[in-house]
């Protein structure tokens, strides 16, 4: 029986596919052009571009921009039952992690953020947007708010580095729980611009609100990540 039509392009996702897992093609790798794919499979260049979109929607390939499409690289590994700052979590993992600030705002505190805070409205808080790549390649956009009372004048701080460590190192605040909240999402124009991929596709949202020992918010964060560059790994002892 010949394949149906509208299925050509899973045939063209697999054995693309199985070039990659057997290591024709590794991670960070070029893929070759749509016509040589189409040239190589003798189908039609829609059917290739719908397999690269499937898996591109898989995690297996990214796009970029005028340059073509490429394999992706093993995610990052995160265990949301420890606390370690991005910078820590990446190195330990044999990669290279980098922050870029896009930037730091003094804002009024909204009826939003009041009883996340304890704070009325109209509080002063700082702002910062944050994209932060693992070697070389953008993963994640964020954007922290920190109680300026807390922390005053901290944008006149570098943080393009670990904000933990420039809160207990400048102000002796140091973070002693963590709630973390994770759900599926698409990203939106604003985080798929900056983290160099198309509106729409697949991403995860992290929302991290952090406490000191008096049970006071140092921060909260809220993360949009790329779909193919994080894994949750949690391991835990049953009693």
């Amino acid at each position: 029986m010949t394949q149906p039509d509208s299925l050509h392009y899973l045939g063209v996702r697999d054995a693309i596919a199985a070039r990659i897992a057997g290591g024709e093609l590794k991670p960070g790798e070029r893929l070759p052009s749509e016509r040589q794919l189409q040239v190589g499979g003798g189908v039609a260049r829609g059917t290739i571009r719908e397999a690269l979109f499937q898996l591109e929607a898989e995690g297996v390939i990214y796009r970029k921009d005028r340059s073509g499409w490429y394999v992706s690289p093993p995610p990052v590994v995160y265990d949301p039952t420890r606390w370690e700052g991005f910078m820590s979590y990446v190195e330990a993992q044999g990669r290279r992690p980098t922050t870029e600030t896009l930037s730091k705002t003094e804002i009024a505190c909204t009826p939003v953020l009041a009883p996340i805070f304890g704070r009325p409205v109209g509080a002063p808080m700082y702002r910062i947007r944050r994209r932060r790549s693992v070697d070389g390649r953008a993963v994640l956009v964020e954007t922290i708010v920190v109680d300026a009372a807390m922390a005053p004048d901290l944008l006149s701080h570098p943080l393009d580095g670990s904000l933990t460590s420039v809160l207990k190192s400048v102000y002796n605040i140091a973070v002693a729980r963590n709630r973390v909240d994770m759900q599926p999402c698409a990203l939106t124009r604003g985080e798929a611009e900056a983290l160099q991929v198309k509106s729409g596709l697949p991403g995860l949202n992290v929302v991290r609100t952090s406490y000191d020992a008096q049970g006071r918010v140092v921060e909260f964060d809220r993360e949009y990540w790329r779909h193919d560059a994080l894994k949750i790994s949690v391991d835990i002892r049953v009693r």
